[in-house]
């Protein structure tokens, strides 16, 4: 993901609302979102190269979602797959924060990301660009290729963007979708001076990216009401002709009210 909005514990109607975009280069393999034949237990997209994900949840209700940190300058080619991060926290049996505090202790093997992990009833948040882990208090945050809450000027807007949805009581996937959809360029004078040159400075600045080889390949919005029902939608674009085609998982988990 290079892109994720989320909501915890402040909507009347759900506990957790998550709508991220994915960016990716468009040669590199990907499956969409389904539940995996190795792990039937985990619900989400995989990338075909390193095995990892950059978004996923259990059906018991865990859930880890992470963003590459920009820093061109510093990127080791033989650095293991952040990827991996979220499977293996997925897959493991420690609480977030133990497992977060585990990664701490190696997170300078990877190159930069930001790492969202827990529970569809609470969040951690850790970057290898910053000391410490945070629990996520009750909020609405906006994350890209910074750190959580950096306001680039697509967190900037697609926070903006987001208000009207929020203050509903019922919230349509659909519309969350179209907003993700942003392809607005920002203005020279607000972009992050990250170490790319100014025309990949402003084609990465929408919300939503579209350039030859790189770009938004998929969307993801899930909506987690108090009573663990979980819609977990994603939109899957074509490289070419940008037509879509969207999907939607539901389930109810166990997980504490």
């Amino acid at each position: 993901m290079c892109l994720i909005f989320f909501s915890l514990r402040q909507h009347p109607a759900y506990k957790l609302i998550v709508a991220a975009n994915r960016d990716e280069f468009y040669n590199r393999k990907t499956a969409a979102a389904s539940y995996w034949e190795d792990h039937p237990e985990i619900l989400g997209g995989r990338d075909l190269e390193a095995c990892g994900t950059w978004m996923a949840m259990t059906r018991s209700g865990k859930i880890s979602m992470l963003t590459n940190y920009r820093d061109p300058q510093n990127i080791n080619p033989h650095a293991p797959s952040r990827g991996q991060l979220i499977t293996d926290y997925l897959l493991s049996s420690e609480t977030p924060d133990i497992y977060l505090h585990r990664i701490e202790e190696t997170g300078k093997q990877y190159n930069g990301f930001n790492l969202l992990a827990g529970t569809i009833d609470e969040l951690w948040y850790y970057s290898n660009y910053k000391e410490g882990i945070d629990k996520i208090q009750p909020g609405f945050y906006g994350l890209s290729n910074h750190l959580l809450e950096t306001p680039w000027p697509k967190v900037v807007r697609g926070k903006e963007k987001f208000k009207p949805v929020l203050s509903r009581n019922i919230i349509d996937p659909e519309e969350i979708f179209t907003l993700l959809y942003d392809d607005h360029i920002a203005a020279d004078n607000q972009l992050p001076n990250t170490g790319l040159t100014l025309e990949r400075e402003r084609a990465l600045s929408s919300m939503f990216i579209k350039t030859d080889n790189y770009g938004s390949r998929c969307s993801t919005v899930v909506l987690v009401d108090y009573n663990n029902h979980v819609s977990f939608s994603e939109r899957v674009y074509d490289l070419k002709t940008f037509q879509f085609t969207t999907q939607t998982f539901q389930f109810t988990t166990e997980a504490s009210a």
